[in-house]
């Protein structure tokens, strides 16, 4: 008799830190991804004073003090553990039935370059494993970093097994708070990395102008024209132009980072700029790095813009952009679901990496378990 599939259940809080989404999976038994479910997912919403500490932070500010930081590893634990929780009452499903957690935690500094490479993700694995129950699998990123890699992205892997075609070259394209790639062509190795800002600084531009957590429907930016010599010089800045393997973060991205370029240009307009940034380097991207591509599949909160689906259309006319959700692959939680993967993987002994996407000297096996 068939081994019964197991449960694995991912978490994740993004650059926007905009909530912890949370995914159960079911996965068939074995190494094999293909025929993996969607059980449930959640996404739950952040103590707003957590999260405003969170984010300050996580866009250049300082802790207060190491015991700020403290507090702020075990907060995010708690609120993780809560949101895996929440999930499961939703489920019906009891915690004993989960095989293990993966936790990417919020990060809040992500530093692959230098004498000291690192990245720094808060939300206590102890903490999720004592509250739940559960096995738990954290700090994803830190052995590729250690490893010379950028610890970034990681969902490449888990994209390739689920949605790459022997038949067409792809790109799997996340626009999350950060928007990031995987190329997936027909033969070859898989390449991955970051492009640049989304969400983040559209729901941050929105937030301080508008009081909305972000552009719903893109009418705010839908309200504004493209303020070409703005576009230029947001354009000017030196990342875009390196090559991949890269990664970046709400500490490069800021708002800061746009008022220094700003001419005293109408608000709606830097909206309308700033999203027309997100299509102009994601188009470029893909351009000079796999200009065959026939598909490009969208996930992350991006998906729900349509200005900005709008404008990614128009800037790659040759090339079909959709949702992951047309290939059965919720849009609003691929991550999530690339981190229960990513835990199952781990438990496996298995690399959860590609280095050729990271950088890294080779793969590896991610993350520390905290057990049951």
């Amino acid at each position: 008799m068939a081994r019964m599939s197991r449960l694995f259940l991912g978490l994740i809080s993004g650059t926007s830190a905009d909530g912890i989404d949370a995914a159960l999976v079911e996965f068939p038994h074995g190494p094999a991804t293909a025929g993996l479910r969607l059980v449930a997912a959640h996404t739950h919403p952040w103590e707003e004073a957590v999260r405003a500490r969170l984010v300050a932070i996580g866009q250049g500010g300082e802790p207060q003090s190491l015991d700020e930081l403290g507090r702020l590893d075990v907060q995010v634990g708690e609120a993780f553990a809560a949101a895996a929780l929440a999930l499961l009452r939703q489920a019906g499903v009891p915690p004993a039935q989960v095989a293990a957690i993966g936790s990417h935690g919020q990060t809040l500094r992500h530093r692959p370059h230098g004498p000291a490479p690192f990245t720094l993700q808060v939300g206590d694995g102890a903490v999720i494993a004592e509250r739940t129950g559960i096995a738990t699998v954290c700090d994803f990123r830190r052995r590729d970093v250690a490893a010379g890699g950028q610890g970034a992205p990681l969902v490449p892997a888990f994209h390739a097994a689920l949605l790459h075609s022997p038949a067409e070259d792809r790109a799997v394209l996340n626009l999350g708070g950060i928007g990031n790639y995987t190329l997936l062509p027909r033969a070859g190795a898989i390449r991955g990395f970051d492009t640049g800002p989304a969400n983040a600084l559209l729901d941050a531009w929105c937030l301080r102008h508008t009081g909305a957590a972000f552009d719903a429907g893109g009418a705010f930016a839908a309200s504004g024209s493209v303020d070409q010599a703005l576009l230029a010089r947001l354009l000017d800045e030196p990342w875009f132009a390196l090559p991949p393997p890269k990664s970046t973060g709400r500490e490069q991205f800021h708002l800061e980072w746009v008022e220094a370029r700003l001419r005293g240009e109408p608000a709606a307009d830097v909206q309308a700029t700033l999203l027309e940034l997100t299509a102009a380097t994601v188009a470029d991207a893909l351009q000079a790095h796999q200009p065959g591509t026939a598909r490009v599949l969208v996930c992350g909160g991006g998906v729900r813009n349509p200005v900005l689906m709008a404008r990614l259309g128009a800037r790659l006319p040759q090339v079909a952009v959709e949702s992951t959700a047309a290939y059965g692959l919720d849009p609003d939680f691929v991550e999530a679901m690339a981190f229960a993967w990513l835990a199952r993987e781990t438990l496996a002994g298995r690399p959860g990496n590609l280095a050729a996407v990271t950088g890294a000297r080779g793969p590896r096996v991610l993350g520390v378990v905290h057990p049951a």
